[in-house]
C-alpha cells in the first residue's frame, strides 16, 4: 500500500489551492486592516475570510475518497457553522456571542465526528491533561471577562477541551496499521490548532492585546480547520 502526501489534492486541488490564497488574504487584511485608512483590506477580509472556510468544505464534498461518508459529511457541517462563525466575528459590530455559539455548535458536531467508530473518552489520561487545560485558560481568564460572558466563555472553553480530549484520544487508540490512523492524527493535530487559536483569541479580546494578533489567531485557525479537512480523505491506497 501506499499513502498519499498532505500536500497531495488531487482533483480537490483547485478549492485546496483558492483554500490555501483566501486564508492568506484573510490573515494579511486582518493585520492590515487595522493600521490603515483604506477600506480596501477592510472588504477584502470580509470577502476572504468566510469563502476559506467554505472552500474547505468544497473541498470535502468533492473528495473522491472520504475516510467515512459519516465523518466527512460531519466534518463538513461543522465547516458550514465556523464560516457563519466567521462571518459574525468580522462584523463592525458586537456579535462576538452569535459567533460564539456557532463555533460551540462545530465543536459539538466535530465530537459527534470523531466518535465515528470509536468510544468517546477511550483515554482517560487524554481527558484528564485536556481537562486541567480547559480549566487553567478558564481560570486565567475570569477577571478579566464581562460577567454577562462568563458562563458563555465557561462552557465554550469546555467544548473546544472535549473536542481536542476526543481527537486526541481517537488518535492513540487507532492501531498503526489501519487506514484511519494518519486520518485521525491530523485530526488531533487539528483539535490542537484550534484550541490554540481560540485561546489567543480570548485572550487578546478579554485579557491582553496581543500584537499581530490576526496573524497568530487565523494563522493556527485555518491550519487547524485544514488538518480536518483532510482528515476526511482516505490517504491509503492499493499499489
Amino acid at each position: 500500500m501506499r499513502r498519499k502526501g498532505l500536500m497531495d489534492f488531487g482533483r480537490q486541488g483547485v478549492f485546496y489551492q483558492l483554500f490555501l490564497i483566501c486564508a492568506l488574504c484573510a490573515v494579511l487584511s486582518s493585520v492590515l486592516s487595522q493600521n490603515a485608512d483604506s477600506s480596501f483590506w477592510r472588504w477584502l477580509h470580509y470577502l476572504t475570510k468566510p469563502a476559506a472556510t467554505l472552500l474547505l468544505l468544497c473541498a470535502i464534498l468533492n473528495a473522491p475518497r472520504l475516510i467515512s461518508k459519516t465523518y466527512g459529511f460531519a466534518i463538513a457541517t461543522g465547516l458550514a457553522f465556523a464560516a457563519a462563525g466567521d462571518f459574525f466575528l468580522m462584523l463592525p459590530a458586537n456579535y462576538f456571542l452569535a459567533g460564539l455559539v456557532c463555533f460551540l455548535v462545530t465543536h459539538c458536531i466535530y465530537i459527534f465526528a470523531l466518535c465515528n467508530k470509536t468510544r468517546f473518552a477511550q483515554n482517560k489520561l487524554v481527558f484528564v491533561v485536556f481537562a486541567v487545560l480547559s480549566i487553567a485558560i478558564i481560570a486565567g481568564l475570569w477577571t478579566s471577562l464581562p460577567n454577562a460572558m462568563k458562563i458563555p466563555v465557561a462552557i465554550y472553553a469546555g467544548a473546544i477541551g472535549l473536542m481536542g480530549a476526543q481527537a486526541f484520544s481517537r488518535a492513540t487508540s487507532t492501531a498503526p496499521e489501519t487506514t484511519q490512523h494518519y486520518s485521525a492524527w491530523l485530526a488531533a493535530a487539528g483539535g490542537t490548532f484550534f484550541m490554540l487559536s481560540d485561546t489567543l483569541l480570548a485572550f487578546n479580546r478579554f485579557h491582553t492585546p496581543i500584537p499581530l494578533s490576526g496573524l497568530w489567531v487565523l494563522g493556527t485557525y485555518y491550519v487547524a480547520q485544514f488538518l480536518f479537512a483532510r482528515s476526511t480523505e482516505n490517504f491509503v491506497y492499493e499499489r
